[in-house]
C-alpha cells in the first residue's frame, strides 16, 4: 500500500515530458582498408612462386644402381659439366632386390637434352685405381650424380626417362675430341681401362674398353687418342704393349727397356709410324695388331701364317705351345698345339704337334713362288715341296739343358730317306726324324744293348777262379817262400855289414887302397913327364939320351 503513491507519481511525470526528434544521419559507404593489401601480395608472390617452381620442374628419370652409397634424399646433385640441373628426390630397392633405383628431378631447362636417349649416369665419388686417384673434390662437398650426353645436338633422340647408371666413370665423355680405335691382341696381359697410350714417351690417349673376340681367341682392346694428336696415327702405325720391364740377353749383355713408372704399374700401350711419309690419319674404327715388344712392332710383316702338322713317335717332353719352329737359326712360326692321336693301321700311339708357319720369313724364295701363282693363299706350300724332296725335316731340339725345353728345328738332311709329300694335302704334313737327343737314347740302348750281349755271369766265374787261384798262391808265398826269403835277407844283411867293414876309413883295405893309388899316381906322373920328353926330342927314342951337362 506504501508503494501505490510512487508509482502513480512516476506515471504522471513521464506523461508531462514530450519526445526528442531523432536525428538520421546517412551511413558512408564502404571502403578497403590498406592492411588488406599485404596478404593479397603475399598471396599474389607466392603464387607466382609456385608456377614459376611448376613451370621449372622438370621431368623425373629413374636411374638404377648396384647401390645407393653415398646418396640422400634433397642433398645428392646431379651435375652436368659441373652445373647443377637437378637433385635426386627419392631412392627405393629394386623390385627383385639386386639394385636401388634412384629418383632425380631435372631442371625443366635441362630435360630437353638430357631426358634423351644415350644419356650416361654415374657417381662422382673418391676412386683410387691403378690409373690414378679420382674424385677428391667430393670429400668435402659429397658425391654427387654427374651426367654426360651422346652429343651436343641430341634433339633427335627418343626420349627416355629410364636408366641404367654405371658403376664407374666412363673413360672418355662424348664431349671430349678424338679418335677411336681397335687393336686386335692375343691377349689383355696387365692393361685395364684407363691404361696411357703413349707416343714419344707423351701420353696422347687411353685405353676405354675391352671384349673377346667373337671366336674367343683373342681380345679387342679399345683406345681414344686425343686430339690433335690422333694425327700421329696412320695407317703405318705399330702399336705394341708398353706394361711392365723388358729385359732381354744380347751379344752386348742384359739390355732393359722400360716405359714410364705409370706404364710400369698400371700398364701403357705405346705406339710409333713405321713410314714418317705417310701423314694421312687413319680413319675412326680402324684395326691394328698389338705386339708384345717394341722389337717385335717394328719388324716386317710376316702375313697371314699357314698350319703345317709333324708327327712325333718319341716323347716330347719339354715341348709347350708357344715352341718356336727354327730353320737354320730362323724361327719361321710357333707351335700352337700338341695332341696325343691313335694310329688305327699301326695300332700305336703318336703325337700330333700343330704349327703356325709364317712363309714371308722365307724372304725372296717367298715371293718367288708368290709370283708364280698370284692366287694361291697360301704359297708357302709350294715352297716347302721341293725343300722336302731335297731333305727338309723336322726334328726336336734341346733348347735349355737345365730346364729341359725343347723346339721345333726344321733342317735339311741330306742322307735323309726319301718320302712321300703331299702339296695339296691341308693341312700340310711335314716328316720328322729323331732328334739329337733321341739319337742319342738310341745310341745309349744299343751300347746297353751289346754290354747285355756280354756274358758277364761266365766272365764273372773265371774271375771267380782266378781269384782263388791268386789266394792259394799268396798262401803258398806266405807259408813257404816268406820264411826263405826272411833268412835269405838276413844272409843279405850280414854280407852288406861285412862288406861295410871292408870298405871303412881305418880297415887295412882301405889302407893299401891308398898306397896303390899313390904308386899308380907316381907312375902316371913319370909317364907324363916322358911324354913331355919325347914329344920334344923325338930323336932321342934312337940316339938316347944325351949326357947331363954340368953349368960352367
Amino acid at each position: 500500500m506504501a508503494d501505490e503513491p510512487v508509482n502513480q507519481t512516476t506515471q504522471n511525470s513521464t506523461a508531462n515530458l514530450k519526445a526528442d526528434t531523432p536525428n538520421v544521419k546517412q551511413r558512408r559507404p564502404w571502403r578497403i582498408s590498406w592492411i588488406w593489401l599485404v596478404p593479397f601480395v603475399a598471396a599474389l608472390v607466392g603464387g607466382s612462386l609456385l608456377v614459376r617452381d611448376w613451370l621449372n620442374t622438370g621431368p623425373t628419370l629413374s636411374i638404377t644402381f648396384e647401390s645407393a652409397e653415398g646418396l640422400e634424399i634433397d642433398q645428392t646433385k646431379v651435375r652436368y659439366k659441373d652445373v647443377v640441373i637437378g637433385s635426386v628426390s627419392d631412392i627405393d630397392v629394386g623390385p627383385d632386390r639386386s639394385n636401388v633405383i634412384v629418383k632425380a628431378q631435372i631442371d625443366h631447362d635441362a630435360a630437353d637434352y638430357i631426358a634423351r636417349d644415350g644419356t650416361r649416369f654415374w657417381v662422382v665419388k673418391p676412386r683410387l685405381e691403378m690409373s690414378g686417384v679420382s674424385g677428391l673434390g667430393t670429400l668435402l662437398s659429397g658425391p654427387y650424380i654427374a651426367v654426360d650426353i651422346e652429343s651436343d645436338d641430341n634433339q633427335s633422340q627418343p626420349e627416355k626417362y629410364t636408366f641404367e647408371g654405371l658403376e664407374k666413370p666412363p673413360a672418355v665423355t662424348h664431349d671430349r675430341s678424338g679418335t677411336r680405335y681397335v687393336l686386335h691382341a692375343a691377349d689383355l696381359g696387365s692393361l685395364e681401362i684407363g691404361s696411357q697410350v703413349y707416343y714419344r714417351q707423351i701420353s696422347v690417349g687411353r685405353v676405354i674398353d675391352y671384349e673377346l673376340n667373337k671366336d674367343g681367341g683373342s681380345v679387342d682392346i679399345q683406345i681414344f687418342v686425343d686430339s690433335p694428336n690422333d694425327r700421329y696415327v696412320t695407317s703405318d702405325s705399330r702399336f705394341w704393349n708398353a706394361s711392365g720391364i723388358n729385359v732381354s740377353l744380347g751379344t752386348s749383355g742384359v739390355e732393359v727397356h722400360t716405359g714410364s713408372l705409370s706404364s710400369v704399374i698400371a700398364g701403357g700401350i705405346a705406339f710409333t709410324n713405321v713410314n714418317p711419309a705417310n701423314e694421312v690419319p687413319a680413319k675412326p674404327e680402324t684395326v691394328f695388331d698389338l705386339f708384345n715388344s717394341e722389337t717385335e712392332a717394328k719388324a716386317e710383316p710376316d702375313g697371314p701364317p699357314f698350319r703345317v702338322d709333324m708327327i712325333f713317335h718319341n716323347s716330347v717332353r719339354g715341348l709347350e705351345v708357344g715352341a718356336p719352329v727354327d730353320f737354320r737359326g730362323m724361327e719361321l712360326g710357333q707351335v700352337y698345339d700338341i695332341d696325343l692321336e691313335f694310329d688305327t693301321e699301326k695300332r700305336r700311339f703318336y703325337i700330333l704337334v700343330k704349327t703356325n708357319i709364317y712363309p714371308r720369313r722365307f724372304g725372296k724364295a717367298y715371293e718367288r713362288v708368290k709370283s708364280l701363282d698370284p692366287e694361291d693363299r697360301y704359297p708357302g706350300r709350294q715352297l716347302l715341296g721341293p725343300m722336302v724332296k731335297h731333305g727338309l725335316r723336322a726334328q726336336l731340339k734341346t733348347t735349355n739343358l737345365l730346364t729341359g725345353q725343347q723346339y721345333v728345328s726344321l733342317d735339311i738332311i741330306r742322307d735323309a730317306e726319301p718320302v712321300e709329300f703331299d702339296p695339296m694335302r691341308s693341312p700340310l704334313l711335314i716328316p720328322t726324324i729323331a732328334g739329337s737327343f733321341d739319337r742319342l737314347q738310341e745310341q745309349i740302348m744299343k751300347i746297353v744293348s751289346k754290354i747285355e750281349a756280354v756274358p758277364l755271369e761266365g766272365i764273372g766265374n773265371d774271375l771267380q777262379k782266378s781269384l782263388q787261384s791268386l789266394n792259394r798262391t799268396l798262401n803258398t808265398l806266405n807259408t813257404q817262400v816268406a820264411p826263405q826269403a826272411t833268412q835269405a835277407l838276413g844272409a843279405a844283411k850280414d854280407a852288406l855289414e861285412r862288406v861295410d867293414a871292408l870298405l871303412a876309413n881305418d880297415s887295412a883295405m882301405n889302407e893299401n887302397l891308398q898306397s896303390t893309388m899313390r904308386e899308380l899316381n907316381g907312375a902316371a906322373r913319370s909317364l907324363r913327364n916322358l911324354g913331355d920328353y919325347l914329344q920334344s926330342h923325338p930323336n932321342a927314342l934312337i940316339t938316347g939320351t944325351p949326357p947331363d951337362r954340368y953349368p960352367q
